[in-house]
């Protein structure tokens, strides 16, 4: 790595998604407010569909940088801090995605995105937690920053239209998840730590490393993004009504009470399923599962706030 000269001005690097249509004009804003706070003409570095922002990250690690800037969605958003984890350079966050689901639960402005380069560009950094995962005994780990899932809810990110995002937001998940609904359950062994596994017939599994999900719901109230633990969420829904006690579970005073809807707490996970299910990253549809581990890196990641 090479290091930026003690005498000359820092300098950012910006991984930015082109498909988010930010275009020319975002850089000139960007560039203009790099000028005036004092900052070099930032490393302005495009992500691909065959890389969508590790490659990237780590070009800028190398151009020895004094922070990296994830210029997209939650994907953008994980793609750098799988890069940078483990790292001194911290992260900042330019939320242009229709989640920004990281941004939302630390509290980075996600209407401005010129606002929130300059809350990078004079902030302080932020310790936080990195979950990783590894899935059906593959050696390459991935990452996550707000939540993993498999079951019902990666089926709702494999299977959301693109064109009602651009138009709706994040209620075109909700579409989505109406449409999965109807489904079957698949049996699976869940194991927390060193505790005695968990058999359930489920229609997902979630482990979060933040609180809230899309449309600000608190779907898990015990989650810190820096206590060195990882949250994890069973819906197993029984019957017609199954759904409603899935709902008792997570929005009732009871949690816990409700086998629909249970919570556990870990450092690691390992979940065995029956046969594969869908399975996503911050909202990034992955692929089928029938194995996964995860597990929490304590304060792996600097971020920039």
């Amino acid at each position: 790595m090479t290091a930026q000269n003690a005498s000359s001005p820092p300098r950012a690097a910006v991984v930015v998604n082109p498909a988010k249509a930010v275009g020319a004009e975002l850089r000139a804003s960007l560039v203009r407010l790099c000028e005036t706070q004092g900052w070099a003409e930032p490393l302005w570095l495009e992500t691909t569909v065959e890389d969508p922002g590790v490659g990237q990250a780590r070009e800028a690690l190398e151009a020895g940088v004094d922070v990296v800037i994830a210029a997209g969605g939650d994907g953008t958003v994980r793609c750098v801090a799988e890069a940078l984890a483990g790292t001194d350079t911290p992260m900042g966050m330019v939320p242009l995605g229709t989640g920004n689901l990281l941004a939302r639960n630390m509290g980075v402005d996600i209407t401005d995105p010129v606002s929130a380069a300059y809350d990078v560009l004079n902030g302080t950094d932020r310790t936080v937690d990195v979950a990783r995962t590894t899935f059906d005994g593959s050696d390459g780990e991935n990452v996550f920053l707000v939540m993993a899932g498999v079951g019902y809810d990666a089926a709702i990110m494999a299977d959301t239209v693109d064109a009602l995002k651009d138009r709706m937001g994040w209620l075109a998940y909700v579409e989505a998840g109406i449409r999965k609904l109807p489904g079957k359950p698949v049996r699976a062994t869940i194991q927390v730590d060193d505790k005695h596994p968990v058999k359930r017939r489920i229609r997902s599994v979630m482990a979060g490393n933040c609180g809230r999900i899309m449309g600000g719901i608190e779907i898990f109230p015990e989650a810190k993004i820096d206590d060195g633990m990882v949250d994890l969420l069973i819906l197993a829904p029984r019957g017609h009504f199954g759904w409603l006690g899935v709902a008792a579970g997570i929005f009732g005073r009871k949690k816990n009470k409700k086998e629909s809807a249970e919570y556990f707490q870990g450092k690691k996970i390992e979940v065995t399923l029956e046969q594969e299910e869908e399975f996503q990253l911050d909202g990034d549809h992955v692929g089928a599962v029938k194995h996964l581990s995860i597990w929490v890196d304590p304060g792996a990641l600097k971020v920039r706030m």
